[in-house]
């Protein structure tokens, strides 16, 4: 997907999946390595230096789009951890790069203006509150950085990588910044590799969950065009998403009518068990003697049904 000649292709093509996202990963910088400088304007106009942060607070960079499913996937635990740290200490930025399966409603990218329409898409769907940066039309600054589709990237205030995590897995992340802090406070040292210095774990079923939630954002065509080029599989993962996602936008929902189902279930089966021990208190052979009473009093031609 991430590999095409063009930059801002105009349609997913399946021959895009055949490219090792390892061969990427190695082209981007690794945990030690100085963090590519950038500067880019954010949707509210401010203009952003990574290197403005030097020395004074730690950087989480994310890459991502509205189309792409791992950004659907990982968005809502990149959020949780950004009101988890204080951004006094650790700088959320979310760089707003391709569409990954574009579509008449998000088509690829002419101008700034198209990329910036398309990132406050999903600011506003997704609830982002953490400044998004428009990167280059030609994805300069997510070349620099290996153009995956999802990356995040810790830079420490040294403006090193301190972790790097291939799918923004929000539970490395978490897990790397709570140990980057816990250093720079008992050291006294901005820089550190932490948490083994990386997360290359694949995207997980939690983006086979959201696909059609992101690819649906480009429009009726992109669903049409990722069911086409991938055939089975490809109906496969929109038919699930689209299954899953009242579950990922309602979850509290989701939850209480879980409750309430297994709540239910377990009164029906207390129920039937109460009703099975209060028939069978007393001796279990007195419910035929009954029977067997009224079969005396019938005549003999009852037993062959005349």
């Amino acid at each position: 997907m991430f590999g095409f000649t063009r930059y801002n292709y105009d349609r997913f093509r399946r021959e895009m999946l055949q490219s090792n996202p390892s061969d990427r990963w190695s082209r981007a910088p690794e945990p030690g390595d100085t963090a590519p400088d950038f500067e880019l304007r954010s949707l509210t106009g401010d203009v952003v230096k990574l290197s403005d942060f030097k020395d004074s607070r730690n950087v989480v960079l994310t890459f991502g789009s509205a189309t792409c499913p791992q950004t659907a996937a990982s968005i809502g635990g990149l959020r949780s951890l950004a009101r988890e740290f204080p951004r006094s200490e650790v700088e959320f930025l979310f760089i707003y790069v391709r569409e990954a399966h574009p579509g008449a409603d998000l088509p690829p990218h002419h101008s700034i203006e198209d990329k910036a329409r398309a990132a406050m898409l999903l600011r506003d769907q997704e609830q982002i509150t953490f400044p998004i940066l428009i990167d280059e039309l030609g994805g300069e600054v997510h070349r620099r950085y290996g153009a995956l589709p999802n990356a995040s990237f810790i830079v420490d205030k040294s403006g090193l990588v301190a972790y790097r995590s291939l799918a923004s897995h929000s539970a490395s992340l978490g897990a790397a910044l709570e140990e980057l802090l816990e250093r720079q406070k008992e050291r006294g040292v901005h820089h550190a590799v932490v948490h083994g210095g990386e997360d290359s774990l694949t995207p997980s079923v939690k983006t086979f969950l959201n696909a059609y939630r992101a690819i649906e954002r480009g429009g009726y065509d992109a669903v049409v065009n990722f069911r086409g080029e991938l055939g089975i599989p490809g109906r496969v993962v929109l038919t699930g998403g689209r299954m899953a996602r009242p579950m990922t936008e309602h979850p509290a929902i989701t939850i209480t009518s879980i409750v309430g189902l297994t709540a239910a279930i377990g009164l029906g089966l207390w129920a039937g068990y109460e009703l099975r021990k209060r028939r069978f208190a007393r001796r279990p052979y007195d419910a035929y003697r009954k029977f067997e009473h009224r079969r005396a009093d019938e005549d003999d031609y009852s037993a062959v049904g005349i």
